[in-house]
């Protein structure tokens, strides 16, 4: 587990905050259970009646289609806010392509929330993809999550898709953003740090059968870079 709270700092939402811990862990640690199960629960309840998303009967669940090692490096990364012992806020990213992350495992504890942790989160993910040397950001969140959709308004991120639209006939909302790369993007070293590097691309490449890789990007909008 290594601490990134001196190299990523944020404004204290509240006294206890100062004593927030930023990690960097593998979701298979007993300390990011929270998270896994808070999410788990958030997509099940909000979606037990959504047949949007057509998936096939054997299609896995979100959680299960992209296991921890995804998010581990050297293509992936996971980190938790760490308070008192308990995590309360995190997030991760996996490899896209060369040159972009895609962010998932968004998440705030529902007894922490209203405190800019999930702020916090996302300024600590680009930290980290920009100095493995990404440029860019992708993500998706669901039609029937309101709050992440104008959490990522409000951050930086333009939407690729229109935002007037009801989101249910949209399904995937997503988004991306440019980041500033602060080192070059360096190839695996070691066999073994090569052989997990092919097995998370060839992971992530399967689970696209599912979870579809990006149509649209932010390349492909107007020149100004802004949604229509």
């Amino acid at each position: 587990m290594t601490d990134l709270s001196d190299s990523v700092r944020a404004t204290p939402a509240d006294p206890q905050s100062t004593n927030d811990r930023v990690v960097v862990v593998s979701l298979a640690d007993d300390l990011a259970k929270p998270l896994l199960d808070e999410l788990d629960y958030e997509y099940a309840t909000r979606y037990a009646d959504f047949d949007g998303f057509e998936q096939p009967e054997d299609a896995p669940s979100e959680i299960e289609l992209f296991p921890p090692f995804v998010f581990e490096p050297p293509l992936g990364l996971a980190l938790l806010i760490v308070r008192d012992g308990q995590a309360i806020a995190g997030g991760a990213f996996m490899h896209l392509d060369e040159r972009t992350v895609e962010y998932k495992r968004i998440w705030t504890s529902s007894k922490h929330r209203r405190q800019g942790l999930s702020r916090r989160v996302l300024a600590a993910l680009d930290h980290e993809a920009a100095s493995r040397g990404y440029s860019r950001v992708y993500l998706t969140t669901g039609p029937r999550q309101p709050e992440a959709k104008h959490l990522y308004l409000r951050t930086g991120f333009t939407p690729l898709f229109d935002v007037d639209a009801d989101p249910e006939t949209v399904v995937h909302l997503a988004f991306e953003k440019r980041i500033t790369p602060t080192a070059a993007r360096q190839r695996p070293k070691g066999l073994r740090a090569r052989l997990r590097f092919w097995r998370q691309r060839r992971r992530i490449e399967w689970a696209h059968k599912y979870h579809p890789a990006p149509t649209v990007r932010l390349d492909d909008l107007p020149t100004t870079g802004d949604a229509s």
